[in-house]
């Protein structure tokens, strides 16, 4: 029995957003990644806010409203440096380590959980101190109070999940898939910096 395809404009919104994502990846590959971990960051820094409430009213203490410079501040993050530099990243592993390197599997995996990983969230770190306004101080405080305990629940909670991406996914989506896990990973980070 034929299929019969249906017009573009008859599809479900869901389709149609795809298939547009996927004609602005195609034409424009960086600025499609980093607009949509713009996006993702953002609500990812807002579910955090909004889980942070629930938390609060529920104990029956104040709460405040959303913040919207800290979501702005993710979504800048998002913007400037998950999407570009996690799309360098993964057309460079690509390149040092082609699936015909019968030890790709654990050489990516190795170079993302030893070097990539410490070395973004260490960038996470002090791009929000930036855009936060605040000294070398507040920074260093950071560090030493959350980014060990950041950077081992990044190995705990990423690595399954880089292992599928860098593995299975096709590169063009790596970014997208890690935004989509990210998501609930920024509202992680936004609780446990403070």
């Amino acid at each position: 029995m034929p299929v019969e395809s249906l017009p573009v404009r008859d599809a479900s919104i869901h389709f149609r957003l795809l298939q547009q994502y996927l004609v602005l990846l195609k034409k424009y590959p960086i600025l499609t990644k980093s607009v949509t971990s713009g996006i993702l960051t953002a609500l990812g820094n807002l579910l955090a806010q909004i889980l942070e409430a629930r938390k609060k009213a529920k104990n029956g203490a104040q709460v405040k409203e959303i913040d919207t410079a800290a979501a702005a501040r993710y979504a800048i993050y998002g913007l400037f440096i998950t999407g570009p530099l996690s799309h360098y990243f993964y057309q460079l592993m690509e390149m040092w380590m082609p699936s015909t390197d019968p030890l790709c599997i654990v050489k990516r995996l190795l170079l993302d959980r030893l070097v990539f990983a410490p070395g973004f969230l260490l960038i996470f770190y002090l791009v929000m101190n930036v855009l936060e306004a605040k000294g070398w101080t507040d920074f260093e405080k950071k560090m030493k109070g959350s980014y060990w305990t950041a950077l081992k629940m990044n190995w705990k909670v990423w690595t399954p999940f880089q292992f599928i991406n860098i593995n299975f996914v096709p590169v063009q989506f790596r970014v997208l898939f890690s935004n989509m896990i990210a998501l609930f990973w920024y509202a992680y980070l936004a609780s446990v910096r403070k």
